[in-house]
């Protein structure tokens, strides 16, 4: 058997050129990003620019609350690099103190369920080292749509009116900040964020009187870890509603904001196919990528092509095993990934693959360690009631009660020098807790990844950096960076991600086809969101899977889930051919939201 042919028409162009590209979650992100560009900056000035201006237009998704991992290489030294924005727990973080609020797990909305913000400080690191444009200039075009206002996206407006009860009864702030006229937005009406365009100028004027760029950067840092950090945390601690159902104060203070400081870290690399993958350290998901490729490295190409009933049976049952050690072992320290990634034990790993689908969670044995299982549950409901079901199928599915299995934004930049980066943001959605009305933005909920059980990799303890699903993707060709790729959608993430280096690496497709091909991924692991429940065996597939293959997988035990047409997946790249040095960049058309630009 053959890899499946790329289809010969797709949705858009792959954009080829050779002066710079740049691909986003938002049309507004990327026309930022490319404008960036055209006026001399690079592509780490574009790149932020962009980020702050998702914020404004993807609020829904992520926010200045939130946090931010990034995987980079520059122009001169071509070494992926990771950008560390995922802050950690505060010191009032203890599993301690949760299981006396009567939880058990960490709530999914609510700021008590907040890590250190780390985003606005990581891009603000990323300018200092990298960057060439002064902070007022990055910042001026998400000013300019905080205060002039922007045409609102219909999924946030839907987002809202999820969540308007919630707003009307518990979070006044965030009723006053989402619904001024009394009722959720219109898709397409112009909303305005004044209090944040207040915010981004307190940064510029922070450094006003500093004698250079590095100084008056790092001024805007004192700034927001010091009285921006003030405002947060004493809106934070009066009670209120969270998404258990029962009202809880934040335990985050001006010294958690104070201890935190973003910055770099070495990737973690395999090598795959004549190419090597570039992700985070085992403190995010982006080794079970990497674990997964070992796998399936072992395989004929045949198997490895998820267009047919027997590739994606193979990839989904490689990823099944990839996440159970997700879930066993990773965390922020002591990960013994040297071992998970060897091929001895990827070669182990792979005999369990037979042509059945596994409905266990089977984290392997590694470095003499007893692996941790965590709670296993198919259905949540809270102690105090009020929880829901939620499929979170890429998009945001939020509850009435506020909390949503996420998602997140994505960026993708190269300039005409070869300076190349890799972000996702994510984390202080709207609907996280309630807005900080000075601020204009809200505190995120990225601790609810922490289980209260101990004894696991990430049981909540102060300090600890939760276990992020944040996973941007660097691969180099000869050692040299030729592609920046990365998706919103959770547990989804690198799902996705390897669908795309599968049919590009393997099956010869274009970005643009590999983009548009039909999706899939497994919910046959605990969902890294409140409520961290499970579907054995499941599966979840694009309708264009195929009804032939779908019925296959069910055969093969696989409780398959059809989505629809055209609802899986919201990758972006862009890229450089080692060959020619022309650049190229692709986006998803699913939602019509994600756009790609460049000359």
């Amino acid at each position: 058997m053959t890899y499946t042919a790329p289809p010969a028409f797709t949705t858009r162009p792959t954009l080829q050129g050779t002066f710079g590209m740049s691909a986003t979650t938002h049309w507004l992100a990327t026309g930022c990003a490319q404008s960036v560009l055209e006026r001399g900056g690079n592509a780490f000035d574009a790149a932020a620019a962009a980020a702050f201006v998702l914020h404004v237009v993807e609020p829904h998704l992520n926010g200045p609350g939130g946090d931010l991992t990034a995987i980079f290489a520059t122009a001169q030294d071509r070494t992926p690099t990771v950008l560390m924005g995922q802050g950690p727990a505060p010191a009032g973080a203890t599993r301690e103190h949760f299981l006396a609020e009567g939880l058990e797990l960490v709530p999914g909305s609510g700021a008590l369920a907040a890590a250190v913000p780390g985003a606005v400080d990581a891009w603000l690191v990323l300018l200092r080292d990298h960057g060439t444009w002064e902070l007022a200039d990055v910042l001026g075009y998400a000013i300019a749509y905080a205060r002039d206002g922007h045409p609102l996206l219909e999924r946030v407006g839907a987002t809202i009116a999820a969540v308007a009860p919630l707003f009307r009864e518990h979070w006044p702030s965030s009723a006053e900040r989402w619904m001024p006229h009394g009722r959720p937005p219109r898709g397409g009406e112009m909303v305005t964020n004044e209090a944040y365009a207040r915010t981004l100028e307190r940064l510029v004027e922070a450094g006003s009187a500093a004698g250079d760029r590095a100084g008056r950067i790092e001024a805007a840092r004192a700034e927001w870890r010091g009285p921006i950090a003030r405002e947060a945390v004493e809106f934070a601690r009066v009670p209120h509603r969270h998404s258990a159902g029962t009202d809880h104060a934040g335990v985050i203070d001006v010294a958690d904001f104070a201890a935190f400081s973003a910055g770099y870290e070495p990737a973690t690399t395999l090598e795959f196919r004549g190419h090597t993958i570039a992700k985070t350290g085992a403190w995010g998901q982006g080794p079970a990528l990497l674990q997964t490729l070992a796998i399936l490295d072992g395989f004929d190409d045949d198997r490895l092509d998820p267009s047919t009933a027997l590739g994606a049976h193979t990839v989904l049952e490689a990823l099944k095993l990839a996440l159970a050690d997700r879930e066993a072992y990773y965390g922020d320290d002591d990960v013994p990934l040297d071992a998970l990634l060897s091929p001895d034990y990827a070669a182990q790993r792979r005999t369990l693959i037979t042509d059945r689908a596994s409905a266990e969670l089977r984290p392997g044995r590694v470095a003499g360690r007893e692996p941790f299982v965590p709670p296993l549950r198919t259905s949540y409901t809270p102690p105090a009631g009020g929880g829901s079901s939620l499929a979170g199928l890429g998009e945001p599915t939020v509850a009435p009660t506020g909390e949503t299995r996420g998602d997140t934004c994505h960026i993708d930049v190269v300039d005409r020098w070869g300076n190349i980066i890799s972000a996702t943001p994510s984390g202080g959605w709207l609907q996280s807790s309630p807005t900080i009305p000075t601020l204009g933005f809200c505190l995120g909920t990225r601790l609810q990844m922490c289980w209260l059980e101990e004894g696991a990799p990430t049981t909540l303890r102060p300090g600890l950096r939760p276990r992020t699903t944040l996973t941007p993707t660097l691969v180099l060709t000869g050692g040299r960076p030729t592609l920046a790729l990365g998706s919103p959608g959770g547990d989804q993430q690198d799902q996705w991600q390897l669908l795309y280096l599968l049919r590009t690496l393997v099956g010869g497709y274009s970005p643009q086809a590999a983009i548009d091909a039909p999706m899939l991924h497994t919910t046959s692991v605990p969902g890294s969101f409140w409520p961290r429940t499970w579907e054995p065996a499941g599966a979840v597939v694009e309708n264009r899977l195929g009804e032939d293959v779908i019925a296959d997988l069910e055969r093969r035990g696989h409780r398959v889930t059809r989505s629809g047409d055209w609802t899986l997946g919201r990758l972006s790249c862009v890229g450089v051919d080692p060959a020619t040095g022309v650049l190229s960049a692709a986006a998803n058309p699913r939602g019509m939201q994600g756009y790609a630009a460049g000359r």
